[in-house]
């Protein structure tokens, strides 16, 4: 997935969830950021940041906050690209080959699972959570409790009774990543559900992206450890 007419600019602090004060060509520039969690480990004043054009007449903001340098890589702010990122994955046979139906926004129940896929020999329901929150190498989710995370893999779990598949997608939007772990210390209700729902039958995947200033493409799988516990952290990122 590609963002258009991206720029760089300096980060210089969160007034609130919802916007940032960046130094933009000199000037001072509030802007849209693309993420409601706090991000304070990535959102640090002087920190080199990259924004696109907004969308929508009524918005107050001329840019939206879509990406931020964390050491020596990038790291894709942005909650609206993972499911963006997996579709493309999706549709070119990233799960697998020759996919007969990638459809999203799929209701089921009490849920909207963001895809349903058919194949060759598989249907279901696929979940996609984005994953922003790494510490030496480890990326870990989520990072704040979520209880539509939480519904989301129980009602998965409960689909593969009816007769169909479910995987839950991790991606990971950055690079340098050696494994995946759920982050117990900050939700252990989320990490049994994904222990149970991987007994049960629901394949769980992790892979990390390639990204650059205007673009994020899901890469390649990474290792999913269900057996560890996250470290805590006082200042977290909200994931999808």
């Amino acid at each position: 997935m590609k963002y258009e007419r991206v720029e760089k600019a300096v980060f210089l602090s969160r007034p609130n969830r919802f916007t940032a004060s960046v130094l933009l060509e000199a000037r001072e520039e509030i802007c849209h950021v693309k993420n409601t969690g706090r991000c304070a480990e990535l959102l640090i004043p002087g920190t080199e940041v990259w924004l696109c054009p907004g969308t929508g007449q009524k918005r107050k903001t001329k840019y939206d906050l879509i990406a931020v340098k964390k050491g020596g890589r990038l790291v894709n702010m942005d909650s609206q690209a993972p499911n963006r990122a997996a579709g493309e994955w999706l549709r070119a046979g990233g799960l697998f080959a020759n996919p007969l139906a990638v459809r999203p926004e799929v209701k089921y129940r009490g849920s909207r699972f963001d895809f349903y896929l058919e194949g060759a020999r598989e249907k279901g329901f696929l979940e996609v959570k984005g994953v922003t929150l790494e510490e030496e190498g480890t990326a870990m989710f989520p990072d704040a409790p979520t209880e539509r995370g939480l519904r989301h893999i129980r009602e998965l779990t409960e689909s593969l009774r009816e007769g169909y598949d479910a995987w839950i997608l991790f991606v990971i939007q950055m690079k340098g990543v050696h494994r995946m772990i759920p982050n117990d210390r900050t939700q252990p209700q989320f990490g049994e559900a994904l222990r149970e729902a991987k007994r049960a039958g629901v394949r769980i995947l992790a892979m990390d992206c390639l990204v650059t200033e205007d673009s994020m493409i899901i890469d390649r799988e990474i290792p999913v450890d269900l057996g560890e516990i996250g470290n805590e952290r006082k200042e977290e990122c909200h994931g999808a």
